[in-house]
C-alpha cells in the first residue's frame, strides 16, 4: 500500500470557477509497473475514504478482503489506484481545505461541483500516474455514480465497468440537501457553516448524523449479527460515530450531497461501450434490487456496452459488498478476468 497526495494548479470546474490549487489524496496497490495499461480505478462512497485495502486488522480498508494477492481485485495482475474525492474530508481539496486567496478554510463558500469535475481530478492523477487504457473502473455506493460517469464520459478509456450499490442517477432532491443543512444549523457554533476554529455543538451534530447512517447502512444488523445486545450495539454504532466525526467536514456532507443530487448519467448511458457488471444488495434501503434488472435491461438496449446484473443476497443492507464479500467475490474476479485483465 502506498499513500500519497498528487497537487496541482488551476483546475477548472464545470461552473466556471477555477481552484488555484488541486490536492488529490490517494493511495495504491500492486506493482507501478502495470501502472499503464492494467491499472484498475477504485472509487469509494459518500462519507468514506482512499483507504480501500491493506491495512490489515488494525486499519482495515473498506474492502480489505477483495484486494490483494490473488484476491478478486488481484494486485499481482492490476495496479490499482484508490482516490479520495473532489470535495472530501481525506486529503482532497474540499471546503476544509485553505483558499489561497484568503489563508483561511473554504467553508461554505466552496464552489458547487459536479461528478463531471471529480472524474476529470481522477483523470489528471490518472495521467500524472502513467495510467493509459484502464482495465476497469469500480465503484461502491457514489464512487458508483462516478462509475457511470466514467463509463459515459470517456467511454473507450477503460475495458470493464462495476458500479457497485449505487444508481444512474442520484437520491433526493435540494429538499434533502436543505435538511442536511438545517440539521447543523441546531449547533450553537454553525455559524452558517463558518465554525472553523469555534464550532460549539457542530461535533454532536456530526456524530448525530453519522449514527443514523450507520443505521441506514445496516451496521445495527452487522453487531446483532456478531452477539451484541442492543445497548452494546448503541454503545457501538456510537464510537464509530465519533471516531468518524473527529476527521469529517460537515461541509463536505452539504457538497458532496448538492453534487449528487444533481447528478443523472441516466440519459447518457447510450454513450457506454464497455462491458458493465451491475452489483447490488437484496436489503439495501438506498439502492434495492429492483434497480438491477432494468438497469441493465436498458443499458443492453441503448449502449453498445453488454451489461450483467449480479443480485447479491445479503441482510447486511448497503454494507453487504463489503461485508458479504465472499458471497460476490468470484463474480467480481470471473468478470474482471474475462473483460479486463491483461495477460502479461
Amino acid at each position: 500500500m502506498s499513500v500519497a497526495t498528487f497537487t496541482s494548479a488551476n483546475f477548472a470546474l464545470q461552473g466556471g470557477v477555477t481552484l488555484p490549487v488541486l490536492d488529490v489524496a490517494y493511495e495504491t496497490y500492486g506493482d507501478p509497473a502495470n501502472a499503464s495499461d492494467n491499472t484498475l480505478l477504485l472509487l469509494h462512497g459518500y462519507t468514506s475514504s482512499a483507504h480501500a485495502g491493506g491495512g490489515g486488522e488494525e486499519t482495515p480498508g473498506w474492502w480489505e478482503f477483495l484486494i490483494g494477492p490473488g484476491r478478486a481485485i488481484d494486485t499481482n495482475r492490476y495496479f490499482v489506484v484508490a482516490p479520495n474525492m473532489l470535495g472530501s474530508s481525506y486529503g482532497s481539496t474540499g471546503p476544509a481545505s485553505l483558499d489561497p486567496g484568503t489563508g483561511k478554510p473554504y467553508g461554505p463558500s466552496f464552489p458547487n461541483i459536479t461528478t463531471r469535475d471529480m472524474i476529470e481530478t481522477h483523470r489528471r492523477l490518472l495521467d500524472h500516474l502513467g495510467a493509459g487504457e484502464l482495465a476497469a473502473v469500480v465503484g461502491y455506493s457514489y464512487g458508483g455514480y462516478l462509475t457511470f460517469e466514467w463509463g459515459v464520459t470517456y467511454p473507450n478509456r477503460m475495458r470493464a465497468l462495476v458500479p457497485v450499490a449505487t444508481g444512474a442517477t442520484g437520491r433526493g432532491d435540494d429538499s434533502t440537501v436543505r435538511e442536511l443543512e438545517a440539521h447543523f444549523e441546531q449547533a450553537p457554533g454553525w455559524d452558517s457553516g463558518n465554525f472553523y476554529g469555534n464550532g460549539a455543538g457542530v461535533r454532536e451534530r456530526l456524530i448525530d448524523f453519522r449514527t443514523n447512517v450507520l443505521r441506514n447502512y445496516g451496521v445495527d444488523q452487522e453487531l446483532r449479527d456478531r452477539g451484541l445486545g442492543e445497548k452494546d450495539i448503541e454503545t457501538e454504532l456510537r464510537g464509530q460515530a465519533e471516531a468518524w466525526a473527529r476527521d469529517f467536514d460537515p461541509n463536505s456532507l452539504i457538497t458532496l450531497r448538492r453534487c449528487a443530487v444533481r447528478y443523472d448519467a441516466k440519459p447518457s448511458l447510450t454513450k457506454i461501450t464497455a462491458p458493465l457488471l451491475y452489483v447490488l444488495a437484496t436489503t439495501d434501503a438506498l439502492f434495492g434490487p429492483e434497480l438491477g434488472a432494468p438497469t441493465v435491461a436498458h443499458i443492453n438496449e441503448v449502449s453498445g456496452a453488454s451489461a450483467e446484473y449480479f443480485e447479491l443476497d445479503s441482510s447486511y443492507g448497503h454494507r453487504a459488498p463489503s461485508v458479504d464479500w465472499a458471497k460476490w467475490g468470484d463474480a467480481l474476479r470471473d468478470f474482471l478476468n474475462r473483460h479486463a485483465a491483461l495477460e502479461k
